[in-house]
């Protein structure tokens, strides 16, 4: 291993290309555990659980591709990626950040309780979906481009934001929305999702509430859009006064309608 310095700050590297998942796990906590705050892993194609289950204020910086549950079960790391991550990232994190300045695969953010996931690019299927959030430390998921089925299946809680930075939006009213798939907040029982421009109501599951805001009349929505702009240095100004659709729950209980209670 060698030290290099980055942003002005020394930074111990880890050459990862061909390392395997659990021998590169072991060192990364080896050295966490030793003192070191700033970790640069090299050359990562696909290595599992980086990062899973740590606590504390490290950062690692990922070149290449994250594996599967990256950050997962995580509580106050801060996570660079320089690529792309596959499926899981974020699974069941209380708190920390990840930043992906590419994109991420299935199931991102699946029952995250607290901190901030911010993706630059798309995000797959089933994102953000079993979503809670901590009092202390509310969790909150920012895509920049698109998402995929099933975002916000049973969300509990928490802020999903997305924003389609490159996606042009249809100008006809009943026009499917672009950035989003299908069952988009199926049973959705808490927190919020906002997403960029109008959805017409037949591309929305039936037990959620919805209206139209703009970041400028919703704060929280502002705040977080201001965050993932600093995040991963990008100009996002254009995007203050656009129309955003806000999906709420209707009630904590979205299914009860289907069970027969006489009894």
């Amino acid at each position: 291993m060698i030290r290099t310095t980055v942003g002005g700050r020394a930074m111990k590297v880890i050459e990862s290309k061909g390392v395997p998942y659990r021998e590169l796990n072991r060192e990364i906590r080896r050295l966490v555990a030793a003192g070191e705050d700033r970790l640069l892993l090299r050359g990562v194609n696909g290595q599992r659980y980086i990062g899973a289950g740590l606590k504390g204020m490290a950062r690692l910086e990922i070149e290449g591709t994250a594996g599967n549950n990256l950050g997962a079960m995580m509580n106050g790391l801060s996570i660079y990626v320089h690529g792309n991550v596959q499926d899981g990232a974020g699974n069941t994190m209380s708190g920390g950040e990840i930043v992906v300045r590419g994109s991420a695969g299935d199931i991102t953010g699946y029952a995250m309780r607290g901190g901030k996931i911010l993706i630059q690019g798309n995000a797959g299927w089933r994102v953000g979906i079993h979503m809670k959030s901590r009092e202390d430390q509310p969790a909150v998921l920012v895509i920049g481009g698109k998402a995929g089925d099933f975002l916000g299946e049973y969300m509990a809680g928490g802020t999903i934001v997305v924003l389609g930075l490159d996606t042009p939006l249809h100008q006809e009213r009943e026009s499917a929305n672009p950035l989003i798939g299908n069952y988009l907040a199926s049973g959705m029982h808490g927190g919020t999702i906002y997403i960029r421009g109008r959805i017409p109501a037949w591309q929305i599951r039936g037990q959620v509430q919805t209206g139209l805001t703009t970041p400028e009349e919703s704060p929280p929505l502002w705040n977080w859009i201001e965050q993932f702009a600093a995040g991963l240095h990008l100009d996002c100004s254009g995007l203050f006064r656009e129309i955003f659709t806000c999906l709420m729950p209707q009630g904590a209980r979205p299914y009860a309608h289907l069970y027969d209670h006489s009894a």
